[in-house]
């Protein structure tokens, strides 16, 4: 996946150039989930099908432009295997919303909107990659694309499903734990959105930055004897 979930890695035109090189040469298929393209801060979202003509690349409305419920999305695969793949996930797209059809081809001539929206994701990136560090979560991988932020919060918890659900108890801000992408390391790590708007995020950061100094706290206090 590249931008990835959850950490808005995405992946330089050299290393996607050279899993496409090693995949071809032992006869692997290449699936590319591409769901995040053109949601970036750092540079543009190569392709996979740049170095793949034989690639399966997996795209939807959903991020980009802002059409999650309107549940459309497509694949590109080699004609050959079109046959094959609808014969195998036909049930998937039985009778598709015409309207969602048409609201799509619409949406993708909005480019002056859809970039006012990747000026808004930047601009809360910005600002929660000023504020988690202050609250203590210093182990952050700045995200190149998509609009989450990977945190590790392992100095103060192991439970990182515990620790979300204290954190929406108690401030009212949802966020998603490790384990939901990571089953080895996830306990340790968090994901924040900030897919919304700006004041929204602000309000955020201003409700959970007592929960973190009181965790930070808490975990920084000499143990007993």
């Amino acid at each position: 996946a590249s931008p990835a979930n959850p950490t808005g890695t995405i992946i330089p035109e050299d290393e996607l150039k050279a899993i496409a090189e090693v995949c071809r040469e032992r006869n692997i298929s290449v699936i590319s989930d591409e769901i995040y393209h053109g949601l970036s801060y750092t540079g543009p979202t190569p392709s996979m099908l740049q170095f793949e003509p034989n690639a399966l690349i997996v795209n939807s409305f959903s991020k980009y432009w802002s059409m999650a419920g309107w549940r459309l999305g497509w694949l590109i695969l080699p004609e050959a295997e079109v046959a094959q793949a609808r014969a195998r996930v036909g049930n998937m797209f039985l009778t598709p919303a015409t309207l969602s059809q048409h609201a799509g081809l619409i949406a993708m001539d909005e480019e002056e909107e859809l970039e006012a929206n990747i000026d808004v994701y930047r601009a809360n990136r910005t600002l929660m990659l000023d504020a988690l560090p202050a609250m203590g979560l210093r182990s952050i991988a700045p995200p190149d694309g998509a609009f989450y932020i990977y945190a590790d919060i392992g100095h103060l918890t192991d439970d990182s499903i515990g620790f979300c659900e204290a954190l929406l108890r108690e401030t009212g801000v949802a966020t998603a734990p490790g384990v939901d992408f990571d089953p080895v390391n996830g306990h340790r790590f968090i994901r924040f959105s900030f897919a919304v708007s700006t004041p929204q995020v602000e309000d955020a950061l201003s409700r959970i930055k007592p929960f973190f100094a009181a965790r930070t706290a808490a975990a920084e206090e000499p143990l007993s004897a």
